[in-house]
């Protein structure tokens, strides 16, 4: 078993350059996919500004330290990883994406800390904390960093998002652990679905006021190019394809188990029903890196892997509070901000998003069809 020790680096918004969306960077891991992805140590160590010589020297000093080659490669040709260093590549990939949530919470809470450092009468006169429990969703974090920027017109506004599913987001809530929790649902599913029966017991008219955020895609996350011809529930059970699926209590969970019943199949009939991952990003890793077939998850999670992607369903993603936190100077901003013409192009930008009645506080009925 290998010592993991984890560290963080401090640098100016945008600076750096790093092969992959990592959330936590290492040095090994950004070598390895730039030679991944150039074919060569000279095309990688142009790619992350180093020199090949230092390229070169820190691949050796890596191969020493773990007792195994990392690259098979020989004089004039490309330069491929060995079935080792893939195995570490996607292995840490992987860990990333199962993580994503926690980490991008602690790397906000960090951001929030050192704010007091550079700004101080700012931070500590001005700043507002909105602690929002919520479905991991990307869209977040892009309202996240835009919440914090002096473009947006609301700095020292905070987004403490704590992520989990959408039911135990609600739960949170009603529990007065948070301000606003964070949901998603089918806009167009009946009185009678499953999503109507998990969620009404939880949202009462009168406490609670709906508001709305975005609209996404949500659908089936396969290969490249299809390969095994997956166009529905029925499709991924008839050819036995390995499925991955999401933990209870979360809104793709739901939205799984409705479009089982849609199709008059029964959890038994997937193979893989049993395998679950924390996240959109960790079923589109494991999918990416050969473990897996297909998964649930949202358009944005599928094209940041390279995969296909197959549309089953639009959904609404929809923030939730009491009444009174109406009033509160921070949920006023954030409620200009979701209805800014600059959130809202941002939002629209993000592959399989748009922006739908973003910052309009609505009657449920009029957010949820399905709500009677």
């Amino acid at each position: 078993m290998r010592k993991v020790e984890l560290s963080y680096s401090l640098t100016a918004q945008g600076t750096g350059r790093t092969p992959h969306h990592a959330l936590l960077r290492n040095t090994m891991m950004d070598v390895l996919h730039a030679v991944r992805e150039r074919g060569s140590i000279s095309g990688a160590a142009r790619f992350l500004g180093l020199s090949y010589r230092h390229v070169w020297g820190q691949l050796k000093a890596w191969e020493t330290e773990l007792g195994q080659e990392l690259l098979v490669w020989e004089r004039g040709q490309s330069a491929l990883l060995s079935p080792f260093g893939e195995r570490l590549l996607m292995a840490e990939r992987l860990a990333q994406a199962r993580l994503g949530p926690q980490m991008e919470s602690l790397r906000a809470e960090l951001e929030r800390a050192f704010a007091l450092a550079f700004e101080p009468e700012t931070s500590e006169a001005g700043a507002e904390v909105l602690t929002l429990y919520a479905s991991h969703d990307h869209a977040l974090n892009e309202l996240q960093d835009i919440a914090a920027s002096p473009v947006a017109g609301a700095t020292g506004l905070h987004l403490d998002i704590r992520f989990c599913g959408s039911v135990d987001a609600i739960r949170a809530l009603n529990e007065g652990r948070c301000v606003l929790a964070g949901f998603h649902t089918q806009p167009f599913a009946d009185a009678a679905s499953l999503s109507a029966r998990t969620y009404r017991p939880l949202l009462k008219p009168g406490t609670h006021k709906i508001i709305g955020f975005a609209r996404r895609s949500q659908g089936l996350m396969v290969a490249p190019g299809n390969p095994l011809r997956l166009w529905d529930m029925r499709d991924v059970a008839r050819l036995q394809a390995r499925f991955i699926n999401r933990a209870k209590g979360t809104g793709t969970r739901l939205l799984l188990e409705e479009l089982l019943t849609q199709a008059g199949m029964d959890p038994i009939d997937l193979r893989g029903y049993d395998r679950v991952e924390s996240s959109h990003a960790a079923v589109a890793q494991a999918i990416a890196s050969g473990d897996g077939d297909a998964g649930l998850g949202t358009e944005y999670a599928a094209r940041s892997q390279g995969l296909g992607f197959v549309p089953l369903t639009d959904e609404r993603y929809l923030l939730v509070c009491l009444k009174s936190a109406l009033e509160l100077p921070a949920v006023k901003r954030l409620l200009a901000l979701l209805g800014s013409q600059a959130w809202q192009a941002r939002l629209d930008r993000l592959p399989g998003y748009t922006s739908d009645h973003s910052g309009e506080v609505a009657a449920m009925k009029r957010l949820l069809p399905w709500w009677r």
